[in-house]
């Protein structure tokens, strides 16, 4: 693997560093995507919110979708565009927030949805209200990501939902993939239609959730693109959204760290100036193993380390790399596609500090930090 095309010396440590090249060739996919199906397409900021970047995205996406009140007031700060918002559940308080800024609403269940469409009615802005729905049709390998599992809190499933629920409604809306391609959509579309099918006829919108991994090297958009456009031939009068955030960011950025100290047990550990636990919590939730510039797996290389971070957390280990040269005390290594969900789900645990946020510029290549967190970041979230 080569390197990452920019000075890694030149942003602190440890660092979120967005290279703008690549984030630009990733919208240029997505606009295309959007030109040939219909689609319009959102940024999910629950994946990635770096909102220093959104006057790049937003010159190519039509709007922001939010997890709730703070993602909604986000994006209509900073984005623009349209504002979707969903959650499982709102309360009045919360609702009265959203309600300056969302555009669209989805609700999780009728019961939601008939506790507040009065408030919306009454609501200064219109807003357009729309429900999820389970399509009860699990296509993903992880558990911890599938909203069709048995017990899901997640949507409203075709046995609770009654033509006396629509009245007022005027969109669709449905999330069940997670990094997958567009067979698993066109599958989820066809259990959709057979559940939900009775009640296109009178609605606006539909969603189609996010999960799209359509800027991996490897997605069919082809399909994507074949699937989107039948979907709106057999229903001309409804919009089609698409609500990425993953994709967005994929393989756009790295995270930036330094060797601080090597211990002797049962091999090397090498202990980071980052952590798994508080910085790149995915590679213990999902779990999965991130990739590191010139770095091998266990045994492939001359000189194998167990990496491992700063926090209290014995199991705050990333995993065993291998490289051609020993580690020293001050080396740099860089992890690859750290943009998506990272700076998204940080935490200050141990009161380890948030890593510095950069960006490369396109052109120059220079590094500019963003932003850098130290003490105040970590006493603003107590009391």
């Amino acid at each position: 693997m080569t390197g990452p095309g920019f000075d890694i010396h030149a942003c602190p440590s440890p660092a979120y560093v967005v290279d703008d090249a690549l984030l630009h060739n990733n919208l240029e996919l997505l606009r295309q995507v959007q030109e040939d199906s219909g689609a319009r397409i959102l940024l999910a900021l629950k994946g990635f919110a770096m909102w220093d970047t959104f006057p790049l995205v937003k010159q190519y996406l039509v709007g922001i979708t939010a997890s709730g009140q703070d993602e909604a007031r986000l994006g209509a700060e900073t984005f623009g565009g349209e504002v979707h918002c969903y959650s499982p559940a709102f309360t009045p308080e919360e609702m009265s927030v959203v309600l300056e800024y969302a555009d669209h609403l989805s609700f999780n269940s009728p019961g939601q949805w008939q506790r507040y469409r009065e408030t919306i009615a009454a609501a200064p802005r219109q807003v357009s209200c729309g429900l999820r729905v389970n399509p009860e049709h699990s296509t993903g390998s992880v558990a911890l990501y599938d909203p069709c599992a048995p017990g899901s809190r997640l949507g409203t499933r075709a046995a609770d939902l009654t033509p006396e629920v629509m009245e007022g409604l005027e969109g669709l809306h449905f999330h069940t993939l997670c990094e997958q391609n567009s067979d698993d959509l066109e599958s989820t579309l066809a259990a959709f239609e057979e559940k939900f099918g009775r009640y296109l006829a009178g609605l606006r919108w539909v969603n189609f959730g996010g999960g799209h991994h359509i800027t991996r090297a490897d997605y069919d958009i082809e399909r994507l693109v074949r699937v989107i456009r039948g979907f709106r031939e057999r229903h001309p009068h409804l919009t089609v959204y698409l609500e990425p955030g993953e994709a967005i960011a994929l393989n756009t950025g790295f995270l930036v760290c330094s060797v601080l100290d090597l211990v002797e047990n049962d091999g090397t550990n090498a202990i980071l100036d980052t952590s798994a636990t508080a910085h790149m919590p995915d590679v213990l939730e999902m779990p999965y193993r991130p990739q590191i510039i010139g770095a091998g797996e266990p045994g492939e290389k001359p000189f194998t380390y167990r990496l491992g971070g700063t926090t209290c957390l014995a199991g705050d280990v990333i995993g065993r790399y291998s490289f051609d040269k020993p580690l020293a005390i001050g080396d740099r290594l860089v992890f690859t596609d750290m943009a998506h969900y990272t700076m998204v789900k940080t935490t200050t645990f141990n009161g380890i500090r948030l890593p510095s946020i950069c960006r490369v510029d396109a052109t120059s290549r220079e590094v500019r930090t963003v932003k850098t967190f130290g003490y105040e970041a970590y006493k603003e979230r107590l009391s």
